[in-house]
């Protein structure tokens, strides 16, 4: 798998471990995210998928939930990062969180627009990409979303570069595909409250697709060592959005989990 992975630079600091979203990448990370971090002493560890950039996988393979969280613990038993604090962006809290839950060695954990429940809506969206990004690829799915998934002053930023046009479809063995075909099988109905490590959760309130703060509110609470942050100024993309306010909560939480 292609990973990126920096050691901490100060003594006890942990490494932070990304864990992307389904059609995410490392550069989401790596951008200003991880830069930053490592700037303060700590450790970085970002990697992609079996699927994503650089990371193949066999023909054959179904890229499901446990092939990936798999893939995490080997990754973290064969790198061994330094106190590793896992955090996962959307459906890759999920897979952090599974990885605790079957035995990963992490000091912390934060979940990034991760806490939701499968209801009509989001099951409706989760038919619909891997339909959408057949037709049209990753290009489509986001010109058709993304202003519902961010901020409007970042939807602003990035209008210019959207709506091009070029629209092509993706194979059916093509990892994206492989990817969005087996996540909509993956089971959300994760016994939260056995997460019983230091949790912090971002929830990005101009999530127009995926938030329900109703369901936020009822699965925190069944964390039992658990603390929320909500942005009022931030949508689904986290890293893309909000990396400086990103990088700096990540560091209080990684300073106070480490102490």
């Amino acid at each position: 798998m292609f990973y990126v992975h920096a050691k901490p630079t100060r003594a006890g600091a942990p490494t932070f471990v990304f864990v992307n979203a389904l059609t995410g990448s490392t550069d989401a990370w790596e951008a200003v995210v991880a830069p930053r971090l490592r700037e303060q002493g700590f450790g970085t560890l970002s990697w992609n998928f079996r699927g994503q950039t650089g990371s193949p996988f066999a023909p054959e393979a179904a890229l499901t939930d446990q092939l990936i969280v798999g893939d995490l613990l080997r990754l973290l038993h064969d790198i061994a990062p330094q106190r590793p604090l896992l955090v996962g962006l959307s459906i890759g809290g999920l897979y952090a969180a599974r990885a605790v839950l079957a035995g990963a060695d992490a000091i912390g954990l934060v979940l990034l627009n991760t806490l939701r429940e499968i209801g009509p809506r989001i099951a409706w969206v989760n038919d619909a990409l891997p339909a959408i990004v057949g037709y049209g690829g990753v290009g489509l799915f986001m010109d058709a979303l993304l202003p519902l998934l961010v901020n409007p002053h970042y939807a602003a930023k990035v209008r210019g570069d959207r709506l091009q046009g070029g629209y092509a479809p993706l194979e059916p063995s093509h990892g994206h595909m492989n990817l969005m075909r087996h996540s909509v099988t993956t089971d959300w109905n994760l016994p939260w409250g056995a997460l019983r490590l230091p949790t912090l959760v971002i929830t990005g309130l101009a999530d127009r697709v995926f938030l329900d703060r109703d369901v936020v509110d009822r699965l925190y609470a069944q964390l039992p060592h658990a603390q929320r942050e909500d942005w009022a100024q931030a949508g689904h993309l986290l890293p893309q959005e909000c990396p400086e306010e990103l990088a700096a909560s990540l560091a209080r939480f990684g300073h106070e989990v480490a102490s």
